[in-house]
């Protein structure tokens, strides 16, 4: 069986400094006790076929990996895809192409938590609920957040909807403040085309108490249709956005507004110069490129 792991482990060209990253996560770690379940081994076995996804399968392009020092941040994207490949992609640059690495711990809806096997894993990968309580117990230790201000309706678009960045919440700028966390705006280019013909029956769904029920052509060809296609991925990291200190929990809705707004554009203005540097995924795979915008 060692033979045979390290065999595969070959094949999937792990990091270099694979094991000298979970080395300093134990470290730095050592004395936190994370209440809702963090495990470092069951993070390190999923790296492997995390990574291969990563690095070999969507060919990851990691982007301004230099703006990111050794301190807190909440990362702020667009989310993008209909499932949360986008998230999980994320989350490897910052744990494998980050110096010193890190687990951005996601703040996922509240449906997740719940779902029945997949809430665990992604509760063992760091995940937690997005409330503001959990994000100021995470924040005050010195842990960086990953946030999608779009919630579901930012995967849950059709078609001709891909890449149009949806309306910000408010609720992560506020949490922000507790610690006047910077935030890093992110880009993240090539999971729409992953199902690249999607329909959202968004009144069904409704009825059905489902955040979201996509539909794709590629259903028709039964479990393989479920499969993503291999579109190459870039993730795009701006500079740093430091909390103006004049802000604080208390400030009125009006100003915090105002400030999501700018990161909004900005987030959506970094995604459509993402777009004009996309790879040409219809040569990888021979389809037409049926998504300029």
């Amino acid at each position: 069986m060692g033979v045979l792991t390290q065999i595969l482990d070959t094949l999937i060209d792990l990091p270099e400094d694979y094991e000298e990253i979970f080395d300093f996560l134990d470290q730095h770690d050592a004395q936190n006790q994370d209440p809702w379940g963090l495990d470092h081994q069951v993070i390190k076995s999923s790296l492997k076929m995390v990574w291969f996804l990563y690095r070999h399968y969507f060919q990851v392009r990691l982007f301004g990996a230099e703006k990111i020092q050794d301190r807190p941040y909440m990362v702020v994207g667009n989310h993008t895809g209909q499932i949360a490949i986008d998230g999980m992609l994320l989350y490897c640059a910052f744990l494998t192409q980050i110096k010193p690495p890190r687990v951005l711990r996601a703040m996922v809806e509240r449906f997740i938590p719940t779902t029945p096997f997949f809430g665990q894993l992604v509760a063992s990968g760091g995940a937690i609920l997005g409330d503001r309580q959990n994000g100021k117990y995470l924040m005050e230790r010195g842990e960086s957040l990953m946030v999608f201000p779009e919630g579901v309706r930012g995967v849950a678009k059709n078609t001709p909807e891909f890449y149009q960045v949806q309306s910000f919440s408010t609720g992560f700028y506020r949490m922000a403040l507790i610690n006047h966390t910077p935030i890093i705006p992110c880009a993240i280019i090539g999971c729409e085309e992953m199902y690249p013909y999607i329909y959202h029956p968004r009144s069904l769904a409704a009825r059905l108490g489902l955040p979201a029920l996509p539909l794709s052509l590629g259903m028709l060809l039964g479990p393989v249709g479920v499969l993503p296609l291999p579109s190459p991925v870039d993730i795009i990291l701006g500079d740093p956005i430091e909390l103006p200190p004049e802000l604080n929990l208390d400030s009125p809705d009006k100003e915090i507004e105002a400030q999501v707004a700018l990161i909004e554009a900005q987030i959506r203005a970094m995604v459509a110069e993402g777009l004009k540097q996309r790879r040409p995924f219809k040569e990888r795979v021979g389809l037409r490129d049926q998504r300029s915008l």
